[in-house]
C-alpha cells in the first residue's frame, strides 16, 4: 500500500525547515515533497546587510536539491500555478499536477508594490524584500554614495514587517558614517505605525523608547501614522493621518535613495480560493494551524492570516517573526504525525517571538511570549551584543539549512532553559 503524500508549498525560512521537521516526524509513514519556484534558499534576515555590501548574496545562499535528496525529500522548482484544494492537488507552472494527502502552505507573500503609484524596485524605490532586490539596492547605494542626498526609509500602509525597516535605516546610518558622508544625508523614517517601536505588535517592552532614542541620537526624523500616496522620481508624497482618520498634514519628502517595505498579500496560487483564504489572500488557519474548510491543509509563516492587534489610524499588519514561524512548524509536524496515526491534531504553536534587529554598531532585541498581547513575557534590550548575536544566528541558521536539520537537541535544550518553547502542549 502507498503511504500518504505530504507536500510543502514553499521553501523559504518556514517551508525549508518544515520539510526537514515533518520528514523526521513521519519518517517511514509518509512521503514528503517540496514544491517551490527556485532551487536556492536565501537567508532573508541578512538582506539589509547585502544592500550595503556587508554580505555578498552567495554567502547567504543554500542550494537545496542535494540537501533535499540527502534527506529523502522530493523536490521540484517548477513552481505552483494554482492550488486545487477540493481535488487535493497542485497545478504546476509547466501544466503538470502534484497530488497530495496533506498540504502545508509556506509560500511567503506577494509584494504589493502596485498598490502605491510609482512604488518598488521596478519604479522609483529600492527593496530588501528578496536577496535579488537587496543586491540591486546595493548597486543603487553605490551610485548614491557618489552623489549623496536625502534618504527616505520605512514601511508603507498595510505593511506587516517593521523590524527590517528600522534595521535598514540604522544600518544605512552606520555605513554612511563609515564612508564619512553621513553629514551630507538627511534621513526620514516613514511608517504606518501609530508610534515608533509599535512594530505591528503594540510594542514589546520598551521598543518605543529604545527606537525613538536611536532615531533621535542618529538625527533621523520620522513621520508616523503615514499613508504614502505616491512616489515619483526623487519624491515621496505622504499623508500624516490623525486619530479620527482625517489628514493631519501632507509631506513631500525629497530623496536620492528610498526603501519602504510594502504591504503583503497572498500569492497567486492561492489568492481568492473560497474557504482557504481571506480577502487579502492569506491562509485561514485554526489554533492547530489547520484550515477550517480544507482540514488536510496546514499553513505557516507570512502567508497565515492573523488579525491586527488593534485598530490604528493607518492599516498596520502583524509580523510573523522567525521563532514564531518555527513554533508553527513544530506544531504542524507533530499534528501531521498524529493524523497519520489516525489521531486528531492537538498541538498548538506558542507563537513566541525572539527578534534581533541589528544596526551594525549595536541593535535592539526583544522577547515576546506570546507575540500577540497580552503576554507572559514582554522584554526588550539594546547594545552592541545584538550585532554579534545576529551574526552568530545567521551562521547557525544557515548551517541548519545546509545540514537538513530543524532543531538540534542542544538548541531545544537551550531554548527550554530560557523558558522559550514552541508548543503550548
Amino acid at each position: 500500500m502507498s503511504v500518504p503524500q505530504i507536500v510543502v508549498l514553499g521553501a523559504g525560512l518556514g517551508g525549508t525547515i518544515a520539510a526537514y521537521e515533518i520528514r523526521e516526524a513521519v519518517k517511514g509513514k509518509a512521503e514528503v515533497m517540496v514544491v517551490c519556484d527556485q532551487e536556492d534558499y536565501w537567508f532573508v534576515p541578512s538582506n539589509p546587510w547585502v544592500a550595503v555590501r556587508w554580505r555578498e548574496p552567495e554567502a547567504i545562499r543554500v542550494h537545496l536539491p542535494p540537501v533535499m535528496k540527502r534527506k529523502g525529500i522530493g523536490f521540484t522548482a517548477v513552481g505552483a500555478k494554482r492550488v486545487h484544494p477540493k481535488d487535493n492537488r497542485i497545478e504546476l507552472n509547466d501544466g503538470s499536477l502534484v497530488a497530495y494527502d496533506y498540504l502545508v502552505i509556506a509560500t511567503g507573500p506577494n509584494l504589493a508594490f502596485d498598490e502605491i503609484e510609482g512604488f518598488g524596485p521596478d519604479a522609483n524605490t529600492v527593496s530588501i524584500c528578496s536577496t535579488h532586490h537587496a543586491s540591486a539596492a546595493a548597486d543603487a547605494f553605490d551610485r548614491f554614495c557618489e552623489s549623496p542626498g536625502p534618504i527616505v526609509v520605512g514601511a508603507a500602509q498595510g505593511a506587516s514587517c517593521y523590524g527590517p525597516a528600522y534595521e535598514f535605516a540604522l544600518i544605512l546610518d552606520t555605513e554612511l558614517k563609515r564612508r564619512k558622508i553621513r553629514d551630507k544625508v538627511p534621513m526620514t523614517f516613514v511608517t504606518a505605525e501609530p508610534y515608533i517601536g509599535h512594530l505591528g505588535l503594540d510594542g514589546v517592552g520598551d521598543t518605543k523608547g529604545l527606537l525613538e532614542s536611536e532615531l533621535r541620537n542618529r538625527h533621523i526624523k520620522w513621520v508616523t501614522n503615514a499613508r504614502v500616496t505616491s512616489f515619483e522620481p526623487g519624491m515621496a508624497h505622504v499623508e500624516e493621518v490623525a486619530e479620527d482618520g482625517s489628514v493631519k498634514a501632507k509631506h513631500d519628502l525629497p530623496f536620492a535613495y528610498s526603501m519602504l517595505l510594502p504591504a503583503f498579500r497572498g500569492v497567486d496560487a492561492v489568492f481568492g480560493i473560497e474557504g482557504l483564504t481571506n480577502p487579502r489572500g492569506f491562509i485561514l488557519a485554526d489554533k492547530h494551524q489547520r484550515n477550517p474548510t480544507f482540514t488536510n491543509v496546514y499553513s505557516l509563516g507570512v502567508c497565515v492570516a492573523i488579525p491586527p492587534v488593534g485598530p490604528t489610524p493607518v492599516p498596520v499588519g502583524v509580523p510573523k517573526t522567525g521563532f514564531m514561524i518555527e513554533s508553527m512548524v513544530t506544531a504542524i509536524a507533530q499534528n501531521l504525525k498524529l493524523e497519520i496515526d489516525g489521531k486528531p491534531p492537538v498541538h498548538e504553536a506558542t507563537w513566541n517571538a525572539v527578534c534581533l534587529a541589528d544596526f551594525g554598531d549595536g541593535g535592539v532585541a526583544f522577547v515576546a511570549q506570546p507575540q500577540i498581547p497580552p503576554r507572559n513575557v514582554n522584554w526588550s534590550s539594546s547594545g552592541k551584543w545584538v550585532h554579534f548575536a545576529k551574526i552568530g544566528f545567521e551562521k547557525y541558521f544557515l548551517r541548519k539549512v545546509r545540514k537538513g536539520e530543524s532543531e538540534p537537541f542542544y538548541e531545544k535544550l537551550a531554548m527550554h532553559a530560557l523558558g522559550i518553547k514552541k508548543l503550548r502542549f
